[in-house]
């Protein structure tokens, strides 16, 4: 059996020209192109204001490309809170020439929305912000929504609905995804996403999905519940990702997932779900949106809420995973190394799940299964592989509430990509 190579994470202490250094995105975001209720423009500007270095715009089933006109009472009446209105804002920020507007054949005006190219150029500066862009594939089978990110993309890919089964469902629209990078001969990334949306989708589902190779560990949406609930068995989305891991390693002798954090943010004037929750951290060597892909292809990025690294690496030849964290004065930390024995506990019960639930039984696995290998206060720590290990993988904790959390009292956090695997 071949050895396939480790996520390489590269120490990366002073940030030259022809170093890698870290670069902050989010990769899911919607405008008024789909479900979201502001302009395009209006919400790149909010990211890069607030300090991101990319942002990947992924609306449903769509590009922001072509002729798109929507109503100004409709613009109006997404805006979800009282205030100025939407389309005064925007002129505000851009000027009273930037909006176009016309009446329809029925009198109301409508306005025509911006492409990417028409406002990239207003934002994109090199090696200081840059657009990727993006769509949210949006399929399902029967009640069971399955949202695919589609990152670095030329054209629109459409949506594969009700297959054989769920699993079969998202199958297909990654494939489809991968063709794209096939024949455009461009790194495209794909990234499954909310996982407890409507309850759609289980662990078991994204291990045996091999296609996969990313999914959402944090989504900021409130109605994603990436902390699961008790009524329903291994919901939160970090022991998915444990579950999903073992799974691929141990039966499918399988590459494990990759964890992304991302927004999913839909509100720009009030509203649930907002910017600014969860992001990525992708080191590269430089911000291009190739590169970009590329580095979270060989899993050389993180996904946070507010925790900050100076580094993570992993040493190969030590089979050391060291992480260090970016400390903010007064803050106290915690640091916990997660993974699975090689000869971990394989009982799985089977748990009746709510009757709204996709999946009305669900698996309960061992407390093996992810299980906290070591766990520390402060501000570094490293974890020694003792080869008994499948993989190994960290979660940092601050004891500072998130400054936008989607749930009262969510702590700010921080997840590593899973290293010492090998098949």
């Amino acid at each position: 059996m071949r050895c396939l190579l480790l996520p390489l994470l590269l120490i990366a202490t002073s940030a030259s020209a022809d170093e890698p250094r870290w670069f902050k995105g989010n990769t899911h975001t919607h405008s008024l192109w789909s479900d979201g209720n502001d302009f395009p423009e209006m919400i790149t500007a909010w990211y890069k204001d607030h300090g991101y270095d990319f942002l990947a715009m992924s609306d449903h089933n769509t590009l922001a490309e072509g002729d798109k006109w929507v109503p100004e009472a409709t613009i109006e009446k997404k805006k979800i809170t009282l205030g100025r209105k939407v389309v005064d804002k925007c002129s505000e920020r851009f000027g009273p020439d930037w909006v176009t507007t016309h009446k329809n054949a029925k009198g109301e005006i409508e306005v025509k929305l911006k492409t990417l190219e028409e406002y990239r150029g207003k934002f994109e500066e090199p090696g200081k912000f840059l657009l990727v862009q993006a769509e949210e594939v949006s399929a399902g089978f029967g009640n069971a929504p399955i949202h695919i990110n589609a990152i670095n993309l030329t054209e629109a890919i459409q949506p594969v609905k009700d297959l054989v089964s769920i699993r079969e469902t998202m199958r297909a629209n990654l494939q489809a995804i991968a063709a794209q990078a096939v024949k455009t001969g461009r790194p495209i990334m794909a990234h499954v996403n909310h996982p407890n949306f409507r309850w759609a989708l289980t662990a078991e589902d994204l291990a045996h999905v091999i296609e996969d190779k990313f999914f959402e560990v944090y989504n900021g949406h409130p109605s994603t519940y990436p902390e699961g609930v008790p009524e329903r068995a291994d919901t939160s989305t970090d022991r998915i990702w444990d579950i999903a891991n073992t799974i691929r390693l141990v039966e499918l002798k399988q590459p494990p997932l990759f964890g992304m954090g991302t927004d999913d943010s839909h509100h720009y004037h009030g509203g649930t779900a907002t910017s600014g929750r969860g992001y990525v951290m992708v080191r590269a060597e430089k911000l291009d949106s190739n590169a970009l892909v590329e580095a979270m292809q060989r899993g050389d990025f993180y996904a946070s809420t507010g925790v900050t690294l100076e580094d993570v690496a992993f040493d190969p030849s030590s089979r050391q995973l060291r992480v260090k964290i970016q400390a903010v004065p007064g803050v106290k930390y915690r640091i916990e190394f997660r993974g699975t024995p090689k000869n971990y506990d394989r009982t799985v019960q089977e748990v009746p799940a709510p009757a709204d639930d996709n999946h009305p039984i669900r698996l309960k696995h061992s407390e093996d299964v992810g299980k906290l290998l070591s766990s520390s206060e402060g501000t570094e720590s490293t974890y020694q592989m003792t080869g008994e290990e499948l993989y190994v993988r960290a979660v940092i904790f601050s004891d500072q509430v998130m400054i936008n959390p989607a749930t009262p009292g969510q702590l700010q956090k921080a997840w590593t990509q899973p290293v010492g695997w090998k098949l």
